[in-house]
């Protein structure tokens, strides 16, 4: 059994929770539900849980100070949390886990299992340092991002990255150590993370960094050779916006 609490400071989020938990997780044992970051602390304090579902959103201290409080954190956390955008976009660069209100059941039995799996990993400090970085400087570019590889969690820095290829739900990123890293996200996934560093996609399977591009060839669509000498085409639809991002520098 899991040693699990769970913190939200809305009662009927937290029974509704509990009542998923009780039907399709039954390797989770709540031993406690909090209603704020300050009965949290004392809870997280005398019971020594293996796993907190934590509430982004709470008055007076969020989800994410109470961890920052709490730091080092010795158990896995899921977040849950109503859309907050760039809330989940900090969480996601972290490779953290949440659920969107209202909790789906398959994506909460998920989580779960990939907490379970994570119980006795060592990554968890990294991945809180790489969210609270983002979130301190919300403006500031954070130059480092965890990623799920089939290993586990790997941290890398951004501007390492020449290129990411899309295969089906999984992503190849070339590093310009010439390492291949294969993540668990989908292309569309990295683009988003991405998106306010200088990364453009220039077909529906590749993301480049913009930085590393040597030369453009012009063609239908035109031709990018990449700082490691492979060459990648340009999709027709693309051409125009890669130009204009390649002549502003950014």
């Amino acid at each position: 059994m899991i040693r699990t609490i769970v913190v939200d400071d809305e009662p009927y989020a937290c029974k509704a929770l509990l009542t998923l938990l009780k039907k399709h997780c039954p390797e989770v044992n709540v031993e406690a539900t909090c209603h704020s970051a300050k009965e949290a602390e004392e809870m997280i304090g005398s019971l020594k849980p293996q796993l907190v579902f934590l509430d982004v959103e709470m008055p007076y201290k969020n989800g994410f100070e109470l961890l920052e409080s709490l730091a080092p954190v010795p158990f896995q956390v899921i977040f849950t949390t109503s859309y907050d955008q760039y809330a989940i976009k900090a969480i996601r660069f972290s490779a953290l886990d949440y659920l969107l209100k209202p909790i789906d059941p398959q994506e909460l039995k998920a989580a779960v299992k990939k907490a379970s799996e994570l119980l006795s990993s060592s990554s968890l400090p990294g991945q809180l340092d790489i969210l609270l970085e983002k979130l301190r400087q919300p403006a500031a570019l954070t130059n480092r991002i965890a990623l799920p590889t089939m290993e586990g969690l790997q941290v890398i820095a951004v501007d390492s990255i020449l290129y990411c290829m899309a295969s089906s739900n999984y992503t190849t990123l070339v590093l310009k150590d010439k390492q291949k890293l294969i993540v668990s996200r989908t292309l569309k996934e990295i683009e988003e993370m991405l998106e306010e560093y200088p990364f453009l996609r220039i077909h529906h399977s590749c993301l480049v960094n913009l930085n590393e591009i040597k030369k453009y060839t012009r063609g239908e669509g035109g031709t990018l050779l990449m700082s490691d000498g492979v060459e990648v085409d340009v999709s027709r639809s693309k051409k125009e916006m890669l130009l204009k991002r390649l002549q502003s520098g950014k």
